[in-house]
């Protein structure tokens, strides 16, 4: 099975960002070019994310969407303050191939039973902003990681699949933007729960740090943003090391091995 290089893209307005631990953000690009680059490059995916969207009660991505979409063809996924069926259904109208959910599923669970019965599981995805506690363990954290939800993050992510959610992402919020590597625990007890596609994001920092949580046959794909808006590596770097780690990803024509 081939695994998934994603390009995750966080938006504050109009623009492309990236902070540390989910907050002080900085800006880094445009997010409808910077989307059509990586695609050029062979993304498997994108991931945007309205990282303001609960402040404001809504998602204000479908724009951006639209016009991605319309040139750009591999699945994107879309969340951020999404909160009811219609909020998905503008989404998908607008091109996106899945939503993703956390606040909105934490304070009425159903929603991911509603949006799966409605649109499908493949178009259900749980995002769970993971944050490590003091006495062991991960929280999951509610509002790009400001809030506290008092589930436990394993738990909760066994009872998304339950749900409906047919996809996880998983972001560890003490790893997030330091690129000094993923949260190779915290991803790996996830995946042991579920049956379904897991996908880890934050805190690559180099290629070793994909290869490193890939090497786990149980998780499907890796969200990959800040080494990319900053243009350390290219998502070519990043299926180079995969291949010869011997983990399989998508061949991507006129590169090596291709």
């Amino acid at each position: 099975m081939n695994r998934r290089l994603i390009a995750r893209l966080d938006v504050k307005m109009e623009h492309l960002i990236k902070g540390i631990h989910l907050e002080g953000w900085r800006k880094v690009g445009d997010p409808k070019g910077r989307a059509k680059l990586y695609y050029e490059q062979g993304a498997d995916e994108l991931l945007y994310m309205d990282v303001v969207a609960s402040l404001y009660g809504r998602n204000n991505l479908s724009g951006i969407v639209r016009e991605v979409a319309s040139e750009v063809f591999i699945p994107i996924t879309v969340g951020g303050g999404i909160r009811s069926l219609e909020a998905v259904r503008e989404m998908l109208s607008a091109g996106a191939d899945k939503v993703a959910i956390n606040t909105a599923a934490t304070q009425d669970p159903d929603i991911l039973r509603a949006i799966s019965d409605t649109y499908g599981s493949q178009a259900t995805v749980l995002s769970i902003e993971a944050k490590k506690l003091a006495a062991g363990g991960w929280e999951a954290m509610t509002d790009n990681g400001r809030n506290h939800s008092g589930r436990n993050a394993i738990e909760w992510a066994a009872e998304g699949q339950r749900l409906g959610a047919g996809e996880l992402l998983v972001t560890s919020i003490d790893q997030d933007g330091t690129g000094r590597g993923m949260d190779v625990a915290l991803i790996s007890a996830v995946a042991r729960e579920v049956d379904i596609p897991v996908i880890a994001s934050g805190g690559v920092g180099s290629t070793r740090h994909v290869v490193d949580v890939l090497k786990n046959p149980d998780v499907s794909a890796i969200a990959i943003a800040r080494d990319l808006h900053l243009d350390k590596y290219t998502l070519a770097d990043f299926r180079t090391a995969c291949h010869d780690a011997g983990i399989m990803t998508r061949r991507v024509k006129g590169e090596q091995g291709a």
